[in-house]
């Protein structure tokens, strides 16, 4: 047996090693082969093209060992095992040619891989993703652990590409074609415990004794793959395929509507391959890949990725944030609960709930737990776990208990003068260094802070619902505000799971901002005589994943109603709404929280409430084709976004973008606005609002920047 005893490192060598700068063989006494994975000066382990040369030669010296019984590769980093290909590389192509050459190295590579005649296994701990999976796919066995830090995955539709180095023909004939299909089309993850019981990996144990399974099965002789008769029915048959396959196909068009072509190209991908073989599947698969490198969505989709993974090292602000020792949540309501839960449960700090009434505070409680018992029902958490987040939620209808506060995050009612009790009573309660964060998404943060004795500890933390599934939050300092509260909130936000973007105080921010006059466009077009579903729909198509008629119902016509004055008040006639808010609320209709708007709810269900029309005095009349409509809407989003980058309000086109897409779902393929308009081109943007200027009237009017960009044929990103 191996001198092996810990799961940190393998046996010494019992000769000198070869050693890569990112891979490292090494031989034990009792025949298994050690093949580490450590990317020097990277905290995590990505493949990379530049990597080619190394594995082939560490492949050439295992293909000549005769005494050899088995290879365990393993990552040497501490909290991952390969979370990918390094998407960089990608950017380097000029040709969908020199990206289908990368696909099919790494093919070449991994096939050699499976190619050699002793049992190889991968030990995984840590992100095993996209091409750290296809190559564990590669190896005969697979050992996870049951740590939450190890997630296994396919996820490259979410860049627009497909598995380019054998993923899409090596797990489909792994776990069968309908499991394949859902892990590759959604690009989801899965933990340890559910990879194994998909059959993804062979086994899953704690991490300290990962290296010793995985040492134990790779002396043993190598798997046989044998399908069961299930598989067989649900796909490895001509018939059982194409059952799969259409359902598969139908269900992803109607998700995607024709905006992502990767997915049209996954399942033609998995479909020759199973059809014609493995050989042909993996031509087709380096093949579709190159030209999905090529393609404009997986170019925006990419865009995203760097812009998010940069924002991550950002601090916001020129300060050292100072930690957060504990977090009071003022407000037990819908966004107070869930401001709660994710400052309790993702950014693991203490939180003290404050409501006037028990009622509020079991509301937020409940709110959590409910969450949390979801995720315990599906074994993500145990019941220890569930009761060790629950445990960081307490609540009290006073100050009490709330020493360890320095940071004060306020949920409550959109009432100005509620705003400055609420400063002025934390003020005289906590601590002279405590950050009063307002979750306000109408009224300017100078405002709140007017009169505060403490104006510089006052900053805007605006949360999207519902906070435990929107990604962003915009972080709004006011002229006074210190750069060690930006730092300290936007700090605390990333810890909250959240991509923050700090925008300039000025009214409706930076999402609300460009949301208002798209959504006012919307139902300019309903009282010109187009239905509800039609403009839904043709939203839809554009590739938000919700229509405008939609997104008032589920806000709520009453917040639109609000927020609409505060807009044209600051801003001018361009934001004026038409008139169809107060129609609306004088009937009842507040959206889908009264069971009554645009459309009407029973439960999950809902239809258009045709009554709208009569009540708006419309006479429901198609007119303006799909196209035609989306344009109408977007474009006013768009002028909107670069006249906000003018002024300041968002601080780079980047920002604009995250902001746009993670705020309310602007389509990704697109990259965002601003890369949407460098798509068109900013000529022919202001060409287009001038016409829609001339027809509809002065809110569609060029704003400065783009008129001055389009004289020069500028673009946002060079």
């Amino acid at each position: 047996m191996s001198e092996q005893t810990t799961n940190t490192s393998a046996p010494e060598s019992t000769e000198t090693p070869s050693t890569p700068s990112a891979f490292s063989l090494r031989y034990a006494d009792n025949g298994i082969a050690w093949l580490a994975i450590d990317v020097p000066g990277e905290s995590m382990n990505t493949l990379q093209a530049t990597f080619a040369d190394e594995i082939s030669e560490i492949l050439t010296e295992l293909e000549g060992k005769s005494d050899v019984k088995g290879l365990v590769l393993h990552s040497a980093k501490p909290d991952n095992f390969v979370a990918g290909a390094d998407v960089r590389m990608l950017d380097a192509c000029k040709t969908a040619e020199d990206a289908q050459a990368i696909a099919e190295q790494g093919q070449k590579l991994f096939s050699r891989l499976e190619a050699l005649p002793f049992h190889v296994v991968a030990a995984i701990h840590g992100p095993c993703l996209g091409g750290g999976l296809e190559l564990a796919l590669g190896c005969h066995s697979r050992v996870a652990t049951d740590d939450d830090k190890t997630r296994i995955g396919l996820p490259e539709v979410q860049l627009g590409l497909l598995p380019g180095s054998g993923g899409t023909q090596r797990l489909p004939r792994l776990i069968g074609v309908a499991g394949s299909l859902d892990m590759i089309l959604t690009g989801k993850q899965l933990r340890g415990k559910k990879a194994k019981k998909m059959g993804v990996v062979d086994d899953c144990v704690p991490h300290s004794v990962l290296l010793q399974v995985a040492e134990e099965l790779a002396l043993k002789s190598k798997p046989k793959r044998t399908n069961s008769w299930q598989s067989w029915a649900m796909g490895g048959n001509a018939l059982g395929r194409t059952v799969v396959f259409d359902q598969a196909a139908k269900k992803t068009r109607e998700k995607t509507r024709g905006n992502y072509p990767a997915t049209e190209a996954i399942l033609d991908t998995i479909k020759y391959g199973l059809d014609k073989g493995i050989e042909k599947g993996l031509a087709r698969e380096a093949k579709h890949f190159g030209q999905l490198v090529m393609s404009t969505e997986s170019a925006a989709l990419r865009s995203l990725f760097f812009a998010t993974t940069a924002m991550k090292k950002e601090t916001g602000a020129d300060a050292e944030p100072e930690k957060v020792t504990g977090v009071t949540v003022l407000g037990g309501g819908l966004m107070g609960a869930g401001i709660a839960n994710v400052s309790a449960t993702k950014a693991n700090v203490p939180v003290r709930v404050k409501d006037v009434s028990n009622d509020g505070l079991l509301n937020a409680m409940n709110y959590s737990y409910k969450l949390l018992e979801k995720k315990r029902k599906r074994r993500i958490i145990s019941k220890a776990q569930l009761q060790e987040q629950m445990a960081r939620i307490s609540g009290s209808t006073d100050y009490s208990g709330m020493s360890r506060t320095n940071v004060v995050i306020e949920a409550v009612f959109e009432d100005l003068e509620l705003k400055h009790k609420m400063v002025a009573e934390v003020e005289g309660a906590l601590g002279e260094n405590t950050i009063f964060a307002t979750n306000t998404s109408s009224l300017p943060i100078h405002q709140i802070a007017e009169g505060a004795a403490r104006p510089e500890n006052i900053v805007g933390l605006h949360y999207f619902s519902p906070v435990d599934k929107m990604p962003l939050v915009e972080v709004i300092p006011h002229a006074g505000t210190s750069e060690k509260a930006v730092a300290t909130v936007v700090k605390l936000a990333k810890k909250q799971g959240k991509t923050p973007i700090v925008v300039a105080d000025k009214a409706g921010f930076y999402v609300n901002r460009i949301l208002a006059p798209y959504m006012n466009e919307a139902a300019m077009t309903l009282l010109s005589g187009e239905t509800i579903e039609h403009i839904d729909n043709a939203l839809l198509d554009f590739g938000f994943p919700v229509g405008p008629v939609t997104l008032l119902d589920e806000v709520g016509i009453d917040i639109g109603a609000k927020i609409s004055p505060i807009l044209l008040n600051e801003l001018g006639e361009r934001f004026r709404a038409p008139d169809v808010f107060d129609v609306m609320l004088n009937d009842g209709r507040k959206g889908r929280k009264s069971g009554k708007g645009f459309y009407q709810y029973n439960g999950k269900k809902k239809e258009v409430d045709k009554r709208v029309y009569g009540l708006l005095g419309v006479e429901p009349k198609n007119q303006l084709n799909g196209h035609e409509l989306a344009q109408r809407c977007v474009l006013m989003m768009l002028n909107e976004a670069a006249q906000c980058l003018d002024e300041g309000v968002v601080k780079s086109a980047r920002d604009g973008d995250i902001g746009a897409v993670f705020g309310i779902g602007f389509p990704p393929f697109l990259g965002g606005p601003f890369r949407y308009m460098d798509q068109i081109g900013t000529k022919r943007l202001v060409e287009l609002l001038e016409q829609h200027h001339a027809k509809f009237g002065e809110r569609f009017a060029p704003c400065p920047l783009l008129k001055a960009m389009a004289a020069e044929e500028k673009r946002f990103f060079e």
